[in-house]
């Protein structure tokens, strides 16, 4: 058989041999079946559940690639590895929060993963609306998480993976989305304040401003305790539990819209009459043009440090045929689906939208690797990427499987069970 028949044949080979679940740990390299006569085959694996490892691994020296072959190669593993970091961070995260408003509202036992977990919480609403009556009405309000990517660290990452870069750096730029970090002048925009400052825009979330006494505007909600009366026309001259429209001065815990530049004692969402300190982008971050197996691994390894402001989460209902349950209801909801929500809309989605890159990905360097001269480094390094691959391809579906069962809970929280949604 040719050198050039016998690659045809191998290169299947091998990727379906080395694709098994044994290959997690590839510091060794096994004998791959039906493959004849390759002992000693060169190269060493890192270890490549470390992207710290994988970062000071020699691919040029140890499978013989030229330098951008293996530039392609590390960046592409670091990529897979900060994927699969991801995917199990958004599990662990879903699997408590699902697992905590489960309990809480009277379900039992342990779930293996995010996605039994929050099956779970989706079958315990529905069982615990059910008691609430048909008449119930329910209306769920969400305040959104504002999720923010550190961009002086994205600079880093692209300067660092890829070299066509100038002088090691990256100029980054912040689009479809707004800055967010701390301002110690005035902010225009969000605030997201900490609990007791002080709020000089129009706020949401809990507050202990005169929305605790009277609203000055229309009140949405109850008043008094009691539902809003049709005649009333929003007027509340007790005390307003829900929403006004009249603008707020006082103490908030929540988030604060800023209606005007006025001063944030928390994190600002918007623009800053000063520079922003450790700024942060909601939208997306945008480097110059570089690899994409650099553009995804960056992707991924600042987005496995996102931080987002916390969602707030209001429960309204009004006609519940079991008071205990309405209580019970409330409760549970306000205090654990904040949580949920904030994979379902904020880290989850953006790493979703992070890994339609990844098949690209793992295709180019997959291309790169077979077109290795050495047929015997070709054969090792197939044995290395393998792994990390599947793991990173596992992931996307684990993401989008989290992120699907994670909007499923917070619909169920107001559109299922026999209550209808308000």
């Amino acid at each position: 058989m040719t050198r050039k028949n016998w690659r045809r044949v191998s290169w299947p080979i091998v990727l379906g041999a080395l694709a098994a679940p044994f290959m997690i740990n590839c510091g060794s390299l096994p004998k791959v079946p039906g493959v004849p006569g390759v002992p000693g085959l060169p190269g060493n694996c890192p270890d490549t559940a470390s992207v710290e490892a994988i970062e000071k691994f020699d691919f040029a020296g140890n499978f013989k690639l030229q330098a951008d072959v293996a530039a392609k190669v590390k960046a592409g593993i670091g990529a897979a590895v900060e994927m699969k970091a991801i995917a199990d961070k958004i599990d662990a995260d879903l699997k408590v929060a699902c697992g905590n408003l489960a309990h809480d509202l009277g379900a039992t036992g342990d779930y293996k993963d995010g996605q039994e977990a929050c099956k779970a919480a989706a079958k315990a609403i529905g069982d615990v609306k059910a008691k609430l009556g048909a008449s119930a009405q329910i209306k769920l309000d969400v305040d959104p998480p504002k999720c923010g990517a550190d961009i002086k660290a994205y600079a880093d990452c692209a300067g660092n993976c890829d070299a066509s870069l100038s002088g090691g750096k990256a100029d980054v730029k912040c689009e479809g989305g707004k800055m967010q970090g701390t301002c110690d002048a005035k902010c225009t925009g969000d605030c997201e304040m900490s609990a007791g400052a002080a709020c000089t825009g129009e706020c949401s979330g809990t507050c202990d401003a005169d929305i605790k006494g009277t609203c000055s505007g229309k009140c949405t909600g109850k008043c008094d305790g009691k539902a809003m009366d049709a005649k009333a026309n929003g007027q509340c001259n007790g005390t307003c539990e829900g929403k006004c429209d009249a603008q707020i001065k006082g103490k908030c815990g929540g988030s604060c819209h800023m209606s005007a530049a006025a001063e944030c004692k928390g994190t600002c969402s918007g623009s800053c009459s000063v520079e922003m300190k450790a700024p942060k982008c909601t939208g997306n971050v945008e480097p110059p043009k570089m690899s994409a197996e650099c553009k995804a691994k960056c992707d991924g390894q600042v987005q496995a440090k996102v931080e987002c402001t916390p969602p707030h989460i209001a429960l309204r209902i009004v006609g519940a045929a079991d008071a205990k349950a309405e209580a019970q209801f409330k409760a549970a909801i306000e205090k654990d689906l904040g949580a949920i929500v904030q994979v379902a809309v904020g880290t989850g989605k953006q790493a979703v939208q992070l890994a339609g890159n990844i098949k690209t990905v793992v295709e180019g360097v997959q291309a790169a690797a077979q077109g290795v001269s050495d047929h015997m480094a070709q054969v090792a390094l197939a044995a290395c990427i393998a792994a990390p691959f599947k793991g990173a391809l596992d992931a996307v579906a684990s993401i989008q499987a989290n992120v699907n069962v994670s909007v499923n809970v917070q619909a169920s929280a107001s559109a299922s069970g026999s209550a209808k949604a308000g």
